[in-house]
């Protein structure tokens, strides 16, 4: 991952996603060369020189005023998961002495009562992933949620391997194609948030390899929140479970998140995860499998 790489990128494709009436420039004289802004009409939006936007956009973000990155965001229209990426790359451009060590591909081991924490949700698939989706730690639901996720030999089980490389997923997940957009938006941001993350510069290197689905994703630079929602699986004991999510950011144990799919109560997919709960109880699942 190349961060001056990374800033040119993003800006250059949200510039050319704004239309100058979007931007209240009116349609503008003369044939336009590129698909949406120009430099010079983001530079006069922000308020900033068109040499000075130039130079930001060729990619160097060091020293940049959060002044100068609001002012950019503004002109443009950054949803806010956008700006806090841009926010994300700048701070990427700190002096070396300010930052931390270089993350490795493996993280340190989660502390006990947070196991002891998803255990003790009985009711919900619960789990624990690190910014390289690796499927951590999670309850007996969590595993048995995503059991055809285990089905493959690697260890840990991987969300985003899983989506991109496993044909199962596609049945599993009922809109796949929403399912595969979301978990590269994640890594996106994630990436945005550290570049020096050493294991998931190798997870990215090796899904563009892999797979052309998700190297064309990566490519549109595509950041999202992920703290709450709805999602839909289909299940192969169970059938069609649709759920929300809640998302937590684990503060001790950082690059790690809790993530629990509650059920509406009394709906069909509470129904489907009381089935789901008694299969896993029958097949003896307890804890997240070392290998299938």
């Amino acid at each position: 991952m190349d961060p001056r790489a990374d800033v040119r990128d993003f800006l250059s494709s949200r510039r050319a996603r704004i239309t100058p009436e979007q931007a209240g420039l009116g349609r503008g004289g003369g044939r336009r060369r590129v698909p949406g802004l120009r430099r010079d009409e983001v530079a006069t939006l922000a308020g900033v020189s068109v040499d000075y936007y130039t130079r930001l956009e060729r990619g160097d973000l060091g020293g940049v005023s959060d002044s100068v990155l609001d002012a950019i965001a503004g002109a443009l229209e950054l949803t806010r998961a956008e700006h806090d990426h841009l926010y994300d790359l700048a701070r990427s451009f700190a002096p070396t002495r300010r930052r931390g060590p270089v993350v490795e591909a493996r993280g340190a081991a989660l502390e006990a009562p947070v196991q002891h924490l998803l255990d003790a949700v009985t009711a919900a698939p619960a789990f624990v992933t690190n910014t390289r989706m690796d499927m951590v730690a999670a309850n007996a639901l969590g595993v048995a949620l995503y059991s055809e996720m285990y089905r493959g030999d690697e260890r840990p089980a991987n969300h985003s391997r899983f989506i991109f490389l496993d044909p199962r997923a596609r049945e599993f997940y009922p809109d796949w194609e929403r399912a595969a957009a979301v978990n590269v938006a994640i890594l996106r941001r994630d990436a945005g948030r550290d570049p020096r993350d050493r294991g998931l510069a190798e997870l990215v290197g090796e899904l563009s390899v892999r797979s052309d689905e998700f190297r064309a994703r990566w490519a549109t630079h595509e950041v999202r929140r992920h703290y709450s929602g709805a999602k839909s699986f289909r299940h192969p004991v169970v059938g069609l479970l649709e759920l929300d999510y809640l998302v937590m950011e684990l503060q001790d144990a950082p690059g790690h998140s809790m993530t629990v799919y509650p059920a509406a109560p009394g709906s069909p997919s509470a129904e489907g995860l009381a089935l789901l709960a008694s299969w896993a109880a029958t097949e003896g699942v307890s804890a997240v499998p070392e290998r299938s």
